[in-house]
């Protein structure tokens, strides 16, 4: 009877170990997905002619934030278990007891999360940034700068030997601040340095709107950022093989809905009251905040609450790009506001339900992660540009960055033939 018991126990933590795993596994499915969501959000709503780098630049950088976060980042922000481990095949083929999960899966989750902070900064610098400087600093973001301010966080490491995040109070349950706020943080530096688009602010300060392409595609890469946003929040749960887990996991996804939607309700109401007309682009960005709003704790919320974060988020992004643009700060597809801005909005929101963190603790933590990433970045960017230049030429920006940079369009049909 003991060995019978002793048997069917062993097969139940299998059964979990297995669970757990395939459970990640299609989380960080999802989360990959978004990797097309930004795509075509940020096709979407940049010029035809520069549509085919900002594609080359989507896919571009999440093959170099798997490779990098797999040579450096995963060892920076956890420990140096694995650094390179790739060589040797060691570290991510099994794991010993008490694991409830494949340690490749956990690394599969996490890469997908810096590619993810990565994509926020391509729609930010568009229509005007050379591609390969873009790149370069990518390998940097990914391999170095997000893994660091992670391990201050998720990875429980002392900022700087000084002090820990977690025992001042701060919370970030699937990363508003650690991975939203952290790439719009590298975005502002970026686009202080990069300047605006040509023609989008006039000399008497008159601020001129560069419509999108194709606003179609746009909406459809909303869709699906609202779509693997499940993965996004439902996976950092981290399990969901028990009746405690899972219920938090339907919360979680429940909770991450209802903040989508209250976010595109509030930005077009929002949008209706200031211009008087309903603006697509504006509920797009207000479904993105919503879900930026919720990620930082969406366990704990009821299903109302949720919403009226979401709608928080939808009403703030909406002054936060029109403010940016009176500031000259030219962001083609609104992502410091939507990432930075409502990211810094969705930790300051976790202490409203969440009483294992402080307002205190979630002010120092937004500022820790602000600072480091921002001020890196700006250096980043500075040395980049002294020794490339990270702008394409006034000629090569007239003509569009397709041609400049990739030497092909993504529309070539509408082009005029000189034959």
């Amino acid at each position: 009877m003991e060995e019978l018991l002793n048997t069917t126990a062993g097969d139940v933590t299998q059964l979990k170990y297995a669970l757990d795993t395939f459970y990640f596994l299609v989380c960080g499915a999802l989360v990959m997905w978004m990797a097309a969501g930004f795509a075509m959000l940020e096709a979407g709503l940049v010029r035809a002619k520069n549509t085919t780098e900002i594609l080359t630049k989507n896919v571009a950088l999440f093959a170099i934030a798997c490779i990098m976060y797999f040579v450096s980042g995963y060892a920076i922000m956890y420990g140096g278990e694995y650094f390179l481990s790739g060589i040797t095949g060691d570290g991510f083929t099994g794991a010993e007891e008490p694991a409830t999960y494949a340690p490749s899966a956990d690394f599969f989750f996490q890469v997908v999360f810096v590619a993810t902070a990565m994509s926020i900064v391509s729609g930010a610098v568009a229509e005007r940034m050379k591609l390969w400087a873009f790149l370069l600093f990518a390998v940097v973001m990914t391999g170095f700068i997000y893994p660091m301010e992670g391990s201050w966080t998720w990875g429980g490491n002392a900022v700087f030997g000084m002090y820990t995040l977690g025992d001042l109070g701060f919370s970030d349950f699937a990363g508003s601040g650690i991975v939203h706020m952290a790439g719009a943080s590298a975005a502002l530096a970026g686009v202080l340095v990069l300047g605006a688009r040509k023609g989008k602010y006039g000399k008497n300060g008159e601020i001129n709107a560069i419509p999108g392409a194709n606003l179609p595609m746009a909406t459809l890469g909303t869709f699906i950022l609202w779509l693997g946003w499940f993965g996004f929040n439902g996976g950092s749960v981290l399990a969901t093989s028990d009746v405690e887990n899972s219920n938090a996991v339907a919360v979680v996804f429940m909770n991450t809905n209802a903040a989508a939607a209250g976010g595109v309700v509030a930005a077009m109401i929002v949008a209706r009251i200031l211009f008087g007309k309903a603006d697509l682009t504006m509920a797009l960005n207000g479904a993105l905040a919503g879900l930026v709003a919720i990620t930082a704790e969406p366990s704990t919320p009821s299903a109302l609450q949720a919403t009226i974060f979401g709608a928080l988020g939808g009403v703030l992004v909406v002054f936060s790009i029109i403010t940016l643009d009176k500031l000259k700060i030219d962001d083609p597809v609104g992502a410091i506001s939507v990432h930075g801005v409502v990211g810094l909005l969705g930790l300051l929101l976790v202490p409203v339900t969440n009483d294992g963190s402080t307002f205190s603790g979630q002010i120092i933590g937004a500022l820790t992660i602000f600072l480091w990433v921002f001020v890196v970045s700006l250096i980043v960017w500075l040395i980049i540009k002294a020794v490339m230049g990270i702008r394409v030429s006034e000629e090569e920006e007239y003509e569009g960055v397709d041609l400049a940079e990739c030497g092909m369009e993504a529309y070539p049909e509408f082009a005029s033939s000189k034959n």
